[in-house]
């Protein structure tokens, strides 16, 4: 999977079936220096001896900033916040180490904090269930896809409780993580230097989206349902993802099939990682992007808490190259 590594990798603007619809970019800079800067309401991405990229700012979602060697100037990162864009930046490993998101993105952003903060332990557990419940069928559908094999995940849907008070999502985990990359002794461990760079990458750019979601909807991210460490300021957007990671998960194990436990986050993985990430899914009789997706969710989190129980967080139906 070796090839040309182009230094700007970007998702597709659009599918071909959508019409004029112009999907959010994702955008990541890792393998050469390059100045960011707004000029007449475009995005400009100036690199040294290559053409310059220009879009409307109004396109950009996830921007990540991976290369030592990138400024951002001001007034862009100011449009970024202003349309809704998410900016990560890396660490000296490439890594995503922060993340930039706008602070005033609904005009209802103060009602619904407020709504959001008094949600009652009963409504937090119930809505903790259905992603639990959706995360283990998103994993039995990798698992049916790569493996030929559930592990026997269906079975412990009905086992998720309000609330998972016996951590259903626990022993999902250590069957799915066994089977989905066999051989190996897999741990998921941030730190380690093998699949869970890889990871930890998908994870972040969709941890991006999410939170991008979350904020669009006049929610903070940082009030969780089930993850509440004190120094997590994205807890929410780390509850809504879980049923979405099984979509990085299917694309990792992929590529560890292909080149071994020593599999690296080389330019071509980043590259199958977001081409996965703008995939389009599967869910209540049409095909949505994981952007509408977590959206939906979002909204469905707000009618939770404003006292509607039919709150319902949507979520992809399969997640297989169909789905593409």
């Amino acid at each position: 999977m070796r090839g040309a590594t182009p230094p700007l990798h970007q998702h597709p603007r659009s599918l071909a079936d959508q019409g004029p619809v112009v999907l959010p970019r994702i955008v990541d800079i890792s393998d050469s220096p390059a100045r960011l800067a707004l000029r007449q309401g475009l995005v400009v991405i100036d690199r040294p001896q290559q053409p310059p990229v220009t879009f409307p700012v109004c396109e950009l979602g996830v921007v990540l900033l991976a290369h030592p060697q990138i400024s951002v100037t001001q007034p862009l990162l100011a449009a970024l916040a202003s349309s809704g864009a998410v900016l990560i930046a890396c660490d000296e490993r490439r890594l995503p180490a922060g993340m930039f998101l706008s602070l005033v993105a609904h005009s209802l952003q103060a009602q619904r904090m407020a709504a959001q903060a008094a949600a009652t332990l009963p409504t937090r557990k119930r809505l903790w269930q259905q992603i639990v419940r959706a995360k283990i069928r998103a994993q039995a559908l990798v698992l049916v896809e790569l493996r030929g094999d559930d592990a026997g995940l269906p079975g412990l849907v009905p086992q998720v409780r309000s609330g998972d008070p016996h951590n259903v999502e626990a022993q999902a985990a250590r069957r799915y993580w066994s089977r989905l990359l066999p051989g190996i002794d897999f741990r998921r461990d941030y730190d380690a230097p093998d699949a869970n760079q890889l990871l930890n990458y998908g994870y972040a750019v969709l941890r991006a989206i999410v939170a991008r979601a979350i904020v669009a909807a006049g929610l903070h991210p940082s009030l969780g349902l089930h993850h509440h460490h004190r120094a997590n300021p994205f807890c929410l957007a780390d509850d809504l993802m879980e049923p979405l990671r099984p979509v990085v998960d299917r694309v990792v194990a992929r590529y560890v099939d292909q080149q071994g436990r020593t599999a690296d986050l080389s330019p071509e993985a980043k590259r199958d990682i977001l081409a996965a990430l703008t995939g389009r899914f599967p869910a209540d009789g049409q095909l949505r992007t994981l952007f509408d997706l977590a959206a939906s969710a979002a909204q469905g989190l707000v009618d939770a808490f404003g006292g509607q129980r039919s709150g319902r967080l949507t979520y992809p139906e399969r997640l297989g190259d169909a789905a593409q």
